[in-house]
C-alpha cells in the first residue's frame, strides 16, 4: 500500500502570511496529501475554523499547536502574533522568540514524522532543522517571482550605493528603475533585519525549492530568470485561492471584526452598476494618521466615484472621538454613494463583485494577486516590505494599474507616506473613467482568464503542483525509517 504523503506547513505569525499558508495546505489536501498546519495558541482556533469546511468534505487537514516562548524572549505572555506586539521596537524580541522555536519544531517533526516541511521565508533556520530529519524544506514566499528576483539583484549588485535612481542590474525585460527611497530600510543600512533578510534569500538556493503563489503565464520571463540565472528551483501553483474555491469559505479567511455584515456589503454592491465602484483597502498592517484619512475622503468625494473604503488607522492621540465625528459626517454626506467599513472586509468577495471597477491597494502580494484573479485594475500606493517591487510589476510590466502619485514614493514600514487629495482624485478618475481605464480593465480581465486556466486540469499551476507532489512522493519512503 502506498504511504500517504504528509506535509507540515509552518506560517509566520502574521495575518498576511497565515491566509495564503492555509490556502496552500488546503490545496495540497485536495490532492490527497495529509496537511498539518503548525500554529501558535492564539492563531490555532482561527485556522481550525477556516479549515473546518475542507475537513467536513473529507480532506485531511490537521492543526498542531506550538508553544510560543514570548515570556522567555522578553515579550508579554500570550504575545504570539505580530498584531499583539506592543510596539515596533519590540519586534527584535518577537523574532528572537521565533528562533527559539527550533527545539519545539524538532520535537514535532520527531513525533509526527512528516515527509516534507513547507516553511515561511522568515524561518531560514528551518532548512537546517529539516535536514536533521532528512526531509526536504520548501520555502513558501508571500510574493511574486518578479519581486523575489528583483530584490535578489538589488541585494547582490547593490546599485543604490552609487546612485539615488538606478536601473536594476542584469534584470530581464524592460528597464526597471527604482530609487533608494523605495528600498527597505534594512537594505540601505545594517539593522537587525538585515541578517534575517540575507539568510532568507540565501536559503532559497540551499533548500529543496520555492513555492510561489503566482502562475507562470503572469510572469514567465521572470520565472525563467529565477531558475536559469539565479539558480532557484520553483513551482508556481497559484492563484491558490482559485484552486480552493468551494473548499473554503472566503468570508472566513480573514479577521472577523467588522462594522458591517458581509451580506450587507454585498447587497449594497449588487445595487450598483458594473465597474462603477472603486474599492479602497490597505491590508491588515498599514496605518494612516487622521490627516491622511481626511485627504483620502476628500479625494474620493472630489472624484465623484462610488466607493467601498476599509478604514484602519494609527492613533495620533488617545482622542478617537474627533476622528469618528468627521468620518461619521463624511459617511452621512456620502450615503448611497460610498460605504465605509471599519475593521475587516471580505476582500475576495468584494473584488469578485462585478460592480468593482478599480482597487486602491498598498500592493501587498495577496491583494495584487486577488485583483488579478478578479480582473480588477489597481491604483498602487506601496508602503513597505516588497510592495514597491510589486507596484513595478503591476504598473510597468502588466500595465494594469496607475500609481497614486509622487507623494507615496518613500518606504515607510507601517505608516503610509502622505498623499494629497488632488493626487488621489486624479488616480481614482484615471482608473475608473475613460479609454485608458477601459484598456487597463480589459488587460486585467485577460490575466483573470489566464489565472482560471492555470488552475484547471492541465493548466500550468495544476501541472506544477502535480509535479511537486510526485517528486516529494518519490522520496517519501526514504524518510522516517
Amino acid at each position: 500500500m502506498t504511504q500517504q504523503l504528509h506535509i507540515f506547513f509552518f506560517p509566520f505569525m502574521a495575518h498576511g502570511h497565515t491566509i495564503p499558508f492555509i490556502d496552500l495546505a488546503i490545496l495540497f489536501a485536495t490532492k490527497g496529501v495529509k496537511s498539518t498546519i503548525i500554529a501558535t495558541p492564539s492563531n490555532a482556533p482561527h485556522i481550525k475554523k477556516v479549515t473546518h469546511k475542507a475537513n467536513k468534505i473529507g480532506y485531511q487537514i490537521d492543526t498542531l499547536v506550538i508553544k510560543f516562548p514570548a515570556v522567555e524572549a522578553g515579550l508579554p505572555d500570550g504575545c504570539d502574533d505580530t498584531d499583539k506586539v506592543p510596539s515596533p521596537d519590540m519586534m527584535p524580541k518577537f523574532f528572537l522568540a521565533v528562533e527559539m522555536l527550533k527545539q519545539p519544531l524538532s520535537d514535532l517533526l520527531e513525533q509526527h514524522c512528516p515527509h516534507c516541511l513547507v516553511a515561511d521565508m522568515f524561518f531560514p533556520w528551518t532548512t537546517e532543522v529539516a535536514a536533521m530529519f532528512k526531509i526536504p524544506r520548501i520555502v513558501f514566499h508571500g510574493t511574486c517571482v518578479f519581486s523575489l528576483s528583483a530584490m535578489e539583484h538589488v541585494r547582490l549588485y547593490q546599485p543604490h550605493k552609487s546612485k539615488e535612481t538606478f536601473t536594476i542590474p542584469n534584470f530581464p525585460g524592460d528597464d526597471i528603475k527604482m530609487t533608494t527611497a523605495e528600498l527597505q530600510d534594512y537594505v540601505k543600512q545594517e539593522t537587525w533585519r538585515t541578517k534575517l533578510f540575507n539568510d532568507s534569500k540565501e536559503t532559497e538556493s540551499e533548500c529543496f525549492g520555492v513555492i510561489v503563489n503566482s502562475f507562470y503565464e503572469l510572469e514567465s520571463v521572470y520565472a525563467d530568470h529565477y531558475t536559469d540565472f539565479l539558480g532557484r528551483r520553483a513551482w508556481y501553483v497559484g492563484p491558490i485561492s482559485l484552486s480552493t474555491k468551494g473548499v473554503i469559505n472566503k468570508a472566513e479567511r480573514g479577521k472577523q471584526y467588522s462594522s458591517i455584515e458581509e451580506h450587507e456589503c454585498l447587497k449594497w454592491l449588487q445595487s450598483k452598476d458594473r465597474n462603477s465602484v472603486v474599492y479602497i483597502c490597505f491590508g491588515s498592517t498599514t496605518n494612516f494618521v487622521d490627516s491622511q484619512l481626511m485627504e483620502i475622503a476628500k479625494g474620493l468625494e472630489a472624484s465623484g466615484q462610488q466607493f467601498v473604503w476599509v478604514v484602519r488607522k494609527e492613533k495620533e492621540s488617545n482622542d478617537e472621538k474627533g476622528k469618528e465625528n468627521w468620518l461619521l459626517e463624511f459617511e452621512k454626506r456620502m450615503e448611497g454613494k460610498g460605504l465605509v467599513i471599519r475593521g475587516w472586509a471580505p476582500q475576495v468577495l468584494i473584488l469578485e463583485n462585478e460592480a468593482i471597477g478599480g482597487f486602491v491597494t498598498h500592493c501587498g502580494w495577496n491583494s495584487i494577486l486577488e485583483s488579478v484573479t478578479a480582473g480588477v485594475p489597481v491604483i498602487t500606493w506601496p508602503v513597505a516590505a516588497e510592495q514597491f517591487y510589486n507596484e513595478k510589476l503591476s504598473v510597468e510590466v502588466l500595465k494594469i494599474g496607475v500609481g497614486v502619485g509622487v507623494g507615496a514614493r518613500k518606504w515607510k514600514r507601517l505608516v503610509g507616506d502622505f498623499v494629497k487629495s488632488e493626487a488621489i482624485e486624479k488616480a481614482v478618475k484615471e482608473i475608473m473613467v475613460g479609454e485608458k481605464a477601459m484598456e487597463m480593465r480589459n488587460r486585467a480581465k485577460r490575466f483573470a482568464d489566464m489565472a482560471k486556466k492555470a488552475v484547471e486540469d492541465g493548466g500550468s499551476s495544476e501541472s506544477h503542483l502535480n509535479a511537486l507532489i510526485g517528486e516529494l512522493s518519490s522520496i517519501a519512503m526514504k524518510t522516517c525509517k
